[in-house]
């Protein structure tokens, strides 16, 4: 669901990588390897920054010819939907607390991308708001 499709331009023994739905996320590696993990790592940095300023996440355009899609892991993933389902709901974290029987800053500690959250955790979030966090196994690319 979150997998961005970037833009991988040679440039010099490196690579630099733009995100076309995320416009702030520009970085480089020496290899393609490298510069997937700096891009995967640069778009989590740029989404937490919009989850921190409650702003809605551009869902991924598909890629077209010649991009190649950044995989964010399963936890982002999951800590993104979830928020994405408190806005669209419009229930706020202390809402989601009570119903959680939690204290507000757990509530936040799921949604901070960079904590090591149990996924859980997650699932009973999810199970508070009546809804159910499933996983998709795929052949891999």
């Amino acid at each position: 669901m979150f997998n961005y499709p970037a833009v991988f331009k040679r440039e010099g023994n490196g690579y630099v990588i733009r995100v076309p739905d995320l416009p702030e996320v520009v970085t480089e590696g020496n290899s393609i390897d490298e510069a997937t993990e700096f891009a995967a790592d640069a778009i989590e940095g740029v989404l937490a920054e919009y989850v921190s300023r409650k702003r809605d996440i551009p869902a991924p355009r598909p890629a077209k010819r010649g991009m190649r899609v950044i995989r964010l892991p399963l936890l982002t993933q999951a800590k993104l939907s979830l928020y994405m389902a408190l806005r669209k709901m419009g229930i706020r974290k202390a809402d989601l607390a009570r119903r959680m029987g939690v204290s507000k800053a757990q509530v936040e500690r799921m949604l901070d991308l960079d904590h090591a959250s149990r996924l859980d955790q997650i699932e009973s979030a999810f199970k508070a708001l009546d809804k159910q966090l499933s996983l998709d196994i795929q052949d891999a690319a």
